[in-house]
C-alpha cells in the first residue's frame, strides 16, 4: 500500500494537471466561438459562388472547360487540414484513417498538408508531403487559400495530378466533429456539395461565354471551399480539444476523490496502529 507521503504528492500533482486542462478548455473555448463566427460570415459568399456555379452548369450541357474534364493524369492530389498542436482527442487521427482509408494508392498520391500533425502522420505511412503550409491553420486567411489554390490548379493544369481532394473536419456542433473528403477537380454537378436548396425565382445571366465565366469562377469557388474548411477546422479542433480537456478535467476530479479516500483511509490506519502500539505499551509495564 501507498504511503500516506506517495498519496499526498500524487494528489498535488493530478491537482496541478487539472488546473492545466481547465485553463486549456477555457482558451479552446473562446477560441471555438471565434472560429464559428468566421464560418457563419464566409457562408453567404459561398453560397453565392455556388448557386452561380451550379447554374452554369445545369444549363449549359456541352461546355467544355478543362476543370470539368479527365486530363489523363492517374495521380492524386489531397489537401490535407489538421492541426499543429496534440491533446484534441481522435481529431488529428480520425483525417489521417478518412484519406488512408479511401484507397488512393500511395505512390500515386501528393500530400498538400495544412497542419503539421497530418503531414507527421502521413509521412509515416509513407505518403509523399509534396507542400506543407501548417502555418497557415494557426491563423487562416482568404490570401492563404488562394495561394494553395493557385498551385494545386497549376498541377491540375500541367497534367501532374488528374484529381484534386480535400480532407478536413466538418464542424456539426460543440460535440460533434465529422471527418470529411470531397473531391474538388473535375468538377461535376452530381458530386457538389449539397446545400440548400434556394428557388428565388432570379435568372442567372452572365457574360462572357461560359467557359470564360467558369475559368474565373472555379479558382474562386475552390478558395473559398479551402477557406471555409480551413474555419471549419479550427472551430473542430477547438471543439475536439475543448471536450477532451473536460474529459481529462472530470477524469482528474475523480482520481482526486478516490486518491482523497485513500489518504484518509491510510490516516485513519496510521493513529489506529498508533492507538493500539501505546494501549499496549501501557498494558506491558502495568
Amino acid at each position: 500500500m501507498a504511503s500516506m507521503r506517495d498519496i499526498k504528492r500524487r494528489k498535488e500533482s493530478v491537482t496541478s494537471t487539472q488546473q492545466i486542462t481547465k485553463a486549456m478548455k477555457l482558451v479552446a473555448t473562446v477560441k471555438l466561438q471565434k472560429a464559428k463566427a468566421r464560418a457563419e460570415r464566409n457562408k453567404p459568399y459561398f453560397h453565392a459562388l455556388y448557386k452561380t456555379i451550379c447554374s452554369i452548369l445545369s444549363k449549359t450541357e456541352t461546355i467544355e472547360h478543362p476543370y470539368l474534364k479527365d486530363n489523363g493524369s492517374s495521380r492524386k492530389a489531397v489537401i490535407v487540414i489538421t492541426s499543429n498542436k496534440g491533446l484534441a482527442g481522435g481529431y488529428n487521427a480520425n483525417i489521417i484513417r478518412e484519406v488512408t482509408g479511401a484507397g488512393f494508392s500511395v505512390q500515386d498520391t501528393d500530400i498538400y498538408a495544412i497542419g503539421r500533425k497530418g503531414a507527421e502522420g502521413l509521412a509515416r505511412k509513407g505518403y509523399t508531403i509534396l507542400e506543407d503550409d501548417s502555418d497557415a491553420i494557426n491563423e487562416p486567411l482568404y490570401k492563404d487559400a488562394i495561394d494553395i489554390t493557385n498551385r494545386v490548379l497549376e498541377s491540375y493544369t500541367k497534367g501532374d495530378v488528374g484529381e484534386i481532394y480535400m480532407a478536413y473536419t466538418n464542424f456539426k456542433n460543440t460535440v460533434s466533429q465529422e471527418a470529411t473528403l470531397i473531391k474538388l477537380l473535375p468538377l461535376n454537378l452530381d458530386e457538389l456539395p449539397a446545400e440548400e436548396e434556394d428557388d428565388d425565382g432570379v435568372l442567372m445571366n452572365y457574360e462572357p461565354e461560359a467557359e470564360d465565366a467558369l475559368d474565373m469562377l472555379i479558382p474562386k469557388y475552390i478558395s473559398n471551399l479551402l477557406y471555409g474548411a480551413f474555419v471549419e477546422a479550427l472551430a473542430s479542433e477547438n471543439g475536439a480539444r475543448m471536450q477532451a480537456m473536460d474529459s481529462a478535467t472530470t477524469n482528474a476530479d475523480n482520481m482526486i476523490s478516490d486518491l482523497s479516500l485513500k489518504y484518509n483511509r491510510a490516516r485513519q490506519a496510521s493513529i489506529t496502529q498508533e492507538l493500539t502500539e501505546i494501549i499496549a505499551g501501557s498494558e506491558a509495564i502495568s
